[in-house]
């Protein structure tokens, strides 16, 4: 977090982040090229161009996936947090591995067209309706649009003039990337293949990223169903379960009937509930902790004091706060919210109870 814009905020835990998704995807590239080499036929080896356009692909393929899957996972498990917060270096990544991939076969296939290399990529096979012969080019050329757009709008700044909401719309585009680049792989290098297994993985990488997001899904109508079906304890107020339930330093997360969501924390003998979503790019607050007295964003290291929402100085972003009360260990929440920035004091474990 900074006072502000800066490119990169450096520290301890993203120059280990980053290095590792250097070192994989050194290792990715290695690995693949080194595949393609030994497993062609002497006489049929692909020039380094080729290989290298196979293996770009494929690096921004898995990457994307991984991305799409780290989302779900982090919410069935919060062991998963810790790789989210970088995770928008991982999405530049992926398209700056993209822009490799259609530059080189641009390039390749295309650079000594008669016409203009990009022309000839979106003219010279026009056969929309066959299947077979489908001009996959396409779909990839608008999966990398896509990309680029999210790429070059991923700065804080562009979030702050956007506008959370739009900002998140945007960002949400990246399902339709990753739908438009399945069926650019089936319809194109998965049908230069002679077996099925490029088809089977691109198939089980695809499932694997629904299941995941199926399964959050579940788990999320799993809490909200919970919620519905707890006691009230008068005006409304939640349930939101026993207090020494709740780990220290951590929350557990309300879906009112109503208004967005709430993190309900607990540190130390203290009860604090202030709204979900942070100010910056929608993170959810509810899935960091407490670390010196502040709530942080498990996204991108926003930080919020619980007490009242507020952002400490010389920072001024805030979040909603919401009246909490212990009743026979559970805690209640009132979903009315408090303006932004409110100080509200905590229920304590012991005290508070009836």
């Amino acid at each position: 977090m900074a006072a502000g814009f800066t490119l990169v905020g450096w520290n301890r835990f993203k120059r280990a982040y980053d290095g590792l998704l250097l070192a994989g995807l050194a290792l990715f590239f290695a690995a693949h090229l080194g595949a393609g080499w030994l497993s062609a036929p002497a006489e049929q080896h692909p020039s380094e161009i080729q290989m290298l356009i196979r293996a770009s692909g494929a690096a921004a393929f898995s990457l994307l996936t991984i991305i799409l899957c780290l989302g779900p996972l982090a919410r069935l498990t919060p062991r998963a947090l810790p790789l989210l917060y970088n995770r928008r270096h991982m999405g530049v990544a992926c398209f700056l591995i993209a822009l490799v991939h259609g530059g080189l076969v641009v390039l390749w296939y295309h650079g000594f067209s008669e016409v203009n290399a990009f022309v000839s990529l979106l003219t010279s096979n026009p056969r929309y309706a066959s299947f077979g012969g489908f001009p996959f080019e396409s779909l990839g050329v608008l999966a990398l649009l896509i990309l680029f757009v999210m790429a070059a709008t991923s700065h804080d700044f562009w979030n702050s003039v956007l506008g959370p909401r739009l900002w998140k719309w945007i960002h949400m585009s990246v399902y339709a990337a990753y739908g438009l680049l399945v069926g650019h792989v089936m319809l194109g290098a998965v049908q230069g293949e002679k077996g099925l297994v490029q088809a089977a993985l691109v198939g089980i990488s695809a499932l694997i990223v629904t299941g995941l997001h199926v399964a959050a899904a579940r788990q999320e109508s799993a809490r909200e169903a919970a919620v519905a079906a707890a006691p009230e304890a008068g005006e409304g107020w939640l349930d939101a379960g026993l207090a020494f339930l709740i780990p220290d330093g951590r929350a557990v997360i309300l879906v009112p009937p109503e208004g967005e969501r709430i993190a309900v924390f607990r540190e130390g003998e203290k009860i604090y509930a202030v709204a979900n979503a942070c100010r910056h790019q929608g993170g959810p607050l509810g899935e960091g902790r407490i670390l010196d007295g502040c709530i942080v964003c498990p996204w991108h290291g926003y930080q919020y004091r619980p007490e009242d929402g507020c952002s400490p100085p010389p920072f001024t972003e805030n979040v909603a706060t919401y009246r909490t009360r212990i009743i026979g260990g559970h805690v209640y929440v009132d979903p009315v919210p408090q303006p932004p920035g409110t100080a509200r004091a905590p229920s304590v474990m012991g005290e508070a109870e009836a």
